[in-house]
């Protein structure tokens, strides 16, 4: 899968000495996967495919993020090994119809790193991460236009939904409903109304747009903003007083 106990030449003049124990641990976890979906192997592994196991994807990846936004460093490494889990799985189904191998994958991320990298395994140079980033897209632009993919769109294809937001739209309609009480600090009722008031559809577009772009200035990212914001909501609502009673 991987050289093993020996260097690796990135570019000429440039090694990297892999760790051998890390070579021996990725083999055996791929072998175990492999040996989960043998035909002697466990009934529900089999039984998966890519569809059946996306929403799987989507937990272990919201799971991951719960331990980076905590800082939880020990659950982060368990978390990264779930998602891991996937990562092999989804390969293993391809290998086993022939598509391609996990070691495909790892290949063809690897080459894709030190190819648009130039300025670390190559001849070239950038000053800072703006000149990295348009390195970036100058190279994949390029990419594209050698494998015949044609012209590279302005905006890249995005899932339609933003699951985030939704999650803030049902924690909200869940404070709404069971009036829960909620730190002023966190949330700010009679803003909201105001807000709402004459607000459009059109509106409201724009004025998220306007808040990420905002984001983007300052050098924030939006979506962990909004995780963090939304978690603290939950973490500190309760029930009225009255009905505590």
């Amino acid at each position: 899968m991987c050289i093993v106990n020996g260097d690796f030449p990135f570019h000429s003049g440039f090694f990297f000495q892999i760790p051998v124990s890390m070579s021996v641990a990725i083999d055996e976890f791929v072998c175990t996967i492999a040996r989960l979906r043998a035909s002697d192997g466990c009934p529900w592994d089999r039984e998966q495919t890519h569809k059946s196991l996306c929403i799987c994807l989507v937990e272990e990846v919201a799971e991951l993020l719960e331990t980076i936004d905590k800082d939880d460093h020990a659950h982060m490494r368990e978390e990264l090994g779930d998602l891991l889990l996937q990562v092999v799985m989804h390969a293993q189904m391809a290998a086993e119809r022939g598509e391609f191998t996990f070691d495909d994958v790892a290949r063809e991320v690897n080459a894709k790193m030190i190819r648009r990298h130039p300025h670390v395994f190559g001849g070239t140079s950038a000053k800072d991460s703006e000149a990295v980033l348009r390195q970036w897209e100058e190279i994949k632009a390029c990419e594209k236009k050698t494998t015949g993919a044609g012209n590279v769109p302005l905006f890249k294809a995005l899932p339609p939904a933003l699951p985030l937001l939704l999650k803030a739209r049902e924690v909200w309609k869940n404070v709404r409903k069971k009036k829960l009480d909620v730190p002023a600090a966190f949330v700010d009722e009679g803003g909201f109304g105001a807000r709402a008031s004459g607000l459009t559809a059109e509106r409201a577009g724009a004025e998220l747009f306007a808040w990420v772009a905002a984001c983007q200035e300052a050098g924030i990212d939006p979506e962990s903003a909004l995780r963090c914001h939304v978690a603290k909501i939950v973490e500190n609502a309760s029930l009225p007083v009255k009905e505590k009673e």
